[in-house]
């Protein structure tokens, strides 16, 4: 009977909650925080060890809260998985009923390096886990969840919280384009549940004391700093890959730590004498008589002495934790007590947002709970200077676009007309395979290709560089999608059709675009990004246009500009910032809060005079062309 009782006067007794990302970290923490509270737990994750390990200590605590709640594990689930996701949700069914609470936790660090030198690929897998994992996972958990659930989402402090203010994360352009999102939808999920008296908020914790941070995030940085800046007697591919075999050892033994720089060393040898004998292999001798070449070195000589070389990578991996230190440092004096918050307050800060009072109050806000005093640059403006057109002579200019609609049509057509009027060199139309949309443009130098294919996409900018010279400029039109269709509603088809548009795509675009306006060999070679020179704008979703614009409509129209601000910040920062280069990343966002919408005249004349060169030297870069005063 007592041990009845105490269960009853738990707080969240009776409730089943998901927990995505549980089996460490910050979400095990929260799970832990549910459990002395009561609740029933779902855990999951991709790996069983750390899961099984959770369900123990998760038991443990129910025991002796004297709860009735269970403990449920679905090891081997990614949220990025689609098939995963909803098998897990259809066993919860069966097992539960019901859930009351799902916390979107689960993420991952992501590429932690410019743009410029991470792949396509895990640029798009850091996306699927923490926006459309947190999309699927509330889709298919609102199946099972009645009136009064709620949907807590954690993003993060690096993002933004403030469409006006942008926090650029040097080294993770996936990852602020996904959190930007998630916020937003966090917000459109709450008004899309209105009628469902199901709640939705985010929380964006600051640092917080955990592994990824320490052991993953702060020292990948940090290394890739020293990619950049150069480290004596390592080239930038030298100091990446002795890297990416070395972080693990830091904060390991001596014995363990001399073992593996003297491996690191071997690698890199191998390397250096895989790429002499590739130099020397291609070498004609200048005497087709001579048996020999004696102006090749003996191998030998190319080999640094092993013990300096192994003294050389230890240095680096010293360097990389003076500087991972640093960056820890200099973020905890941006707080107020200079402490970060730990994985149990983050969990407190959780269950207070389930608070069925706290939740109806805060509903459809992102709330902060960072402490960080983050300073920023002021980078959104309303007007673009006019420019001298004729700037734009004998430049050549790429258009993109993954719209086939009449309004961005017009908007392309007029853009090229007018390029044409000023006197470049070459305009050409990169459209997606939308049928034959080339037929818009039989009147300029246009192709239909897959525009998320990355192999195509260089093949093209390869060729239109070789046949028309350096390329100047970069415009892509991403278009709008439909505001009044429920986000709901979408099939997960649907829903990453959306996320390739507005995210993948011009992620890849500005990517290519950049490499192809620096030198060849920029990527090896990171210091002649300061060589480099062009302007990319994107043409964002427009706002939606109409004399009465509901709530629900403006928070669907800004989950994927909220995705592109943040990227835009980060890209510019890592362009100048890091790499010194004199490319700038413009993005302009059409129509205003008014429902007025924005005319072709505006947006053609806007977008050229950027890539006539009027932002160089402002650090406006996102633009709102119909706010300010007419």
């Amino acid at each position: 009977m007592a041990e009845s009782l105490k269960s009853t006067r738990l707080k969240f007794s009776d409730k089943v909650v998901v927990i995505t990302g549980s089996g460490t970290g910050i979400g095990q923490a929260i799970a832990k925080k549910f459990a002395e509270n009561g609740a029933s737990i779902i855990i999951m994750g991709r790996r069983k060890e750390p899961l099984d390990k959770t369900t123990e200590i998760l038991n443990d605590i129910m025991k002796k809260a004297g709860s009735s709640g269970t403990v449920r594990s679905f090891s081997g689930v990614d949220v990025a998985d689609e098939n995963g996701i909803n098998e897990m949700f259809s066993n919860i069914k069966q097992e539960f009923g019901k859930v009351d609470i799902i916390v979107n936790n689960a993420g991952v660090s992501g590429p932690v390096k410019t743009f410029t030198n991470a792949s396509f690929q895990d640029f798009k897998d850091c996306v699927a886990i923490h926006l459309t994992g947190t999309f699927w996972t509330s889709v298919q958990g609102l199946k099972v969840m009645d009136k009064e659930s709620k949907i807590i989402t954690i993003a993060t402090f690096f993002t933004e919280e403030n469409k006006y203010e942008q926090r650029p994360y040097r080294f993770r352009t996936p990852y602020t384009a996904a959190q930007g999102a998630k916020n937003r939808l966090a917000e459109a999920l709450a008004w899309e549940l209105v009628e469902r008296g199901i709640k939705s908020v985010a929380t964006n914790p600051g640092p917080v004391h955990s592994d990824r941070i320490y052991k993953t995030v702060y020292p990948k940085a940090a290394a890739e700093f020293l990619r950049i800046g150069g480290y004596p007697g390592l080239d930038s591919s030298e100091v990446e890959l002795s890297a990416t075999k070395g972080l693990d050892l830091l904060g390991e033994s001596q014995e363990v730590f001399s073992k593996g720089i003297k491996e690191i060393a071997q690698h890199v040898t191998s390397s250096r004498l895989s790429v002499s004998s590739s130099t020397s292999s291609s070498t004609t001798t200048s005497n087709s008589t001579s048996k020999h070449d004696d102006s090749n070195p003996d191998s030998s000589s190319l080999t640094t002495n092993q013990d300096d070389l192994n003294k050389t990578i230890e240095g680096m991996l010293m360097k990389i934790q003076e500087i991972a230190e640093k960056i820890q440092k200099n973020t905890s004096k941006m707080i107020v007590d200079n402490e970060f918050l730990s994985q149990e307050e983050v969990a407190e800060m959780v269950l207070t947002l389930s608070d069925d009072t706290i939740s109806k109050l805060i509903n459809g806000r992102v709330i902060p709970n960072d402490r960080v005093f983050y300073p920023v640059k002021p980078i959104v403006g309303t007007s673009i200077d006019d420019n001298n057109i004729q700037n734009l002579k004998e430049k050549v200019v790429v258009i993109t676009t993954t719209s086939s609609k009449e309004k961005d049509v017009q908007r392309i057509t007029s853009l090229a007309n007018r390029l044409n009027d000023s006197g470049v060199k070459q305009v050409i139309i990169l459209s997606k395979n939308n049928g034959d949309d080339t037929k818009f443009y039989k009147d300029f130098h246009s192709h239909s290709l897959d525009l998320s294919d990355e192999e195509q996409v260089k093949r093209i900018f390869n060729t239109a560089k070789t046949k028309f010279g350096s390329i100047d400029s970069v415009i892509h039109v991403t278009g709008e999608y439909d505001y009044n269709r429920s986000l709901l509603s979408l099939s997960r088809e649907e829903w990453d059709i959306l996320v390739e548009n507005f995210i993948h795509i011009p992620g890849l675009i500005t990517r290519e675009a950049v490499k192809f306006m620096s030198p060849p060999d920029a990527i090896q070679k990171p210091s002649q990004f300061k060589d480099s020179k062009g302007i990319i704008v994107i043409l964002g979703p427009d706002s939606p246009s109409g004399k009465k614009i509901s709530g629900l409509t403006r928070a669907r129209s800004e989950v994927f500009r909220g995705a592109l601000r943040p990227y835009t910040a980060t890209v510019n920062q890592e362009l100048s910032d890091v790499l010194g280069s004199k490319i700038t990343l413009n993005l302009i966002l059409p129509g205003n809060i008014e429902g007025i919408e924005s005319n072709i005249e505006n947006v053609t004349t806007s977008v050229l005079n950027l890539i006539a060169g009027s932002s160089l030297n402002k650090n406006e870069s996102i633009f709102y062309i119909d706010e300010g005063k007419k």
